[in-house]
């Protein structure tokens, strides 16, 4: 009986010395993961930020020459449609063919 009790202590001493260090040392964990997210955000910003300068610089190069080919080839870009759908009624309207309907009154 003297052993169990010796036991027990030793996992309730074990408890509460583990449960100190993770107050300690959970906290600076979290602080460490949460610094190398933002590090990395900011690291992602910067590139995207960098290859948005990029692709203005581009587009604004391609947007010179589209102008260009505009005027060069005034037709083209027109559109031609060769099919209309018919029109169909308002979703709220009933069809004819949807049955009979019996007026409704409330009995009481």
């Amino acid at each position: 009986m003297g052993e169990f009790i010796d036991f027990l202590i030793v996992i309730i001493v074990i408890y509460y010395i583990l449960k100190a260090l993770f107050r300690i040392f959970v906290p600076v964990l979290f602080e460490n993961a949460v610094n190398k997210a933002q590090q990395q955000q900011q690291q992602r910003q910067q590139q995207y930020r960098a290859n948005d300068n990029q692709q203005r610089q581009y587009r604004t190069n391609n947007n010179q020459q589209q102008q260009y080919h505009t005027r060069a080839n005034p037709g083209q870009g027109k559109i031609k449609v060769d099919y209309v759908p018919p029109k169909t009624k308002k979703k709220g309207s009933i069809s004819d063919s949807a049955g009979d309907f019996v007026d409704y009154e409330e009995v009481k």
